[in-house]
């Protein structure tokens, strides 16, 4: 009997998603562990792997369609031996005798959670055949063709997304859109009203959601900023020490000793590693680090767990390790989401102070500055060292401004004595 696969619930918070792309197509014979679709989530896109053997019979929901609800059918395996006319059978059935349903294993799925027992159903009309899946009107797919343009590059402005005649007129050969002129709303209306050529690069639902999050933030939460200089040439002295003498078996990153000074100032000063709810003051037992990561869909904050009894050699593994797959959309919810401080450096790109907004729940995020090498006064000498300004953004609902500032004493400690990270 074919098999439904269902939109899975890649988190515990998860209502819908987008189905950013297939790695399989109809006729292409899955076994259990397969990874045959890409989903984009609210927080990463992530591999989707079959959990059933077959053939896939039938694509229902198109690549790059989003709001697709869990447990909505998106494709339909055919178990061996079946022919693509079960589908039509099974079909034609009620809902009583409609194929079975096979949800994607999710993380942390409620017990509540049911598949959808109901007959195959596409809300869409494909326009191609099978080897051409795209949801356009067949105008839209003539005049596609006349002016060489890729239809699976287009946003459709159509009904549901459906690309029309005027998302293709208004392409360049390849897929790349400009917007058409006319009344309009959103985007379409503020290019208008500029009068200025531009192209839309349509908004990822990551990069959604990482401005609703930063909207709140600001909005909901009292943010107050501490800035400290902290000077590096012991921290920068060590981490060549300790490098040269790995023998190329890894290599301490200053950010590195910035994850580690930071979980270790949380260890001795626990007050600053909180959480503010309106019943209580949440005060966290370990330090799990939250390290922001630039990738082509927008920030995602990889987390460094209990970073309080790591090495730095294990938080420098992690570190590279967890951002590689952050950038390729691979991480798992549970590396990526929680934590109970973050760290935001700009440092390598030259930014010497800049101040972060919070990533809720947390009430404290450290945004490190590039080191720089200026004079200093010493017992009365003029010296050259390397300084390094941190800025730390609080919630002052559940860190004063005492609390913070005596926070900073103990990471400033542990920068400017890097010996003690080694212990």
């Amino acid at each position: 009997m074919p098999i439904n696969i269902t939109m899975p619930a890649l988190s515990p918070t998860m209502e819908e998603g987008k189905l950013a792309k297939w790695l399989k197509k109809e006729g292409d014979t899955v076994e259990a562990g397969d990874v045959i679709a890409e989903i984009e989530t609210d927080k990463a896109t992530m591999e989707v792997e079959a959990v059933d053997e077959g053939t896939i019979g039938k694509i229902v929901v198109e690549a790059g369609t989003e709001g697709v609800k869990v447990n909505a059918v998106i494709a339909i395996l055919l178990e061996e031996g079946e022919s693509k006319d079960a589908i039509k059978e099974a079909t034609a059935k009620t809902a009583n005798n409609a194929p079975k349903n096979t949800v994607m294993p999710a993380p942390e799925r409620a017990s509540s959670e049911k598949p959808s027992g109901s007959p195959i159903q596409s809300g869409m009309t494909n326009a191609g055949s099978s080897g051409d899946r795209v949801f356009a009107s067949p105008l839209a797919k003539r005049i596609a063709a006349d002016k060489d343009v890729n239809l699976s590059n287009i946003q459709g402005s159509g009904p549901h997304g459906r690309i029309v005649k005027a998302d293709v007129e208004n392409a360049k050969a390849g897929g790349a859109v400009s917007m058409p002129k006319g009344p309009a709303t959103g985007a379409r209306k503020l290019a208008d009203q500029l009068g200025m050529e531009y192209e839309m690069l349509p908004n990822s639902s990551i990069r959604k959601v990482i401005a609703n999050r930063l909207l709140e933030s600001k909005q909901t939460i009292p943010h107050f900023y501490l800035s400290i200089e902290c000077q590096i040439d012991n921290l920068l002295s060590t981490r060549k020490q300790v490098n040269d003498m790995s023998n190329g078996a890894f290599k301490i990153s200053v950010n590195d000793f910035v994850i580690k000074a930071v979980a270790n100032a949380l260890k001795a000063y626990p007050a600053a590693n909180v959480a503010w709810t309106d019943e209580a003051i949440l005060q966290f037992k370990h330090a799990d680090i939250a390290v922001a990561v630039a990738t082509d869909n927008g920030l995602i904050t990889p987390i460094i767990k209990q970073a309080e009894d790591k090495s730095l050699v294990d938080i420098s593994n992690e570190i590279k390790e967890l951002a590689g797959r952050a950038r390729e959309g691979k991480l798992k919810p549970e590396e990526f989401q929680g934590g109970t401080f973050s760290i935001s450096n700009l440092g390598m790109f030259g930014v010497q102070t800049f101040s972060a907004i919070i990533n809720p729940p947390q009430s404290c995020i450290l945004a490190v500055g590039a080191g720089q090498e200026k004079p200093y006064v010493d017992n009365g000498q003029v010296k050259i060292g390397n300084f390094m300004t941190c800025t730390l953004s609080v919630d002052h609902r559940s860190v004063d401004g005492a609390v913070g500032a005596e926070y900073l004493q103990h990471f400033k400690n542990y920068i400017e004595n890097p010996a003690s990270l080694l212990l």
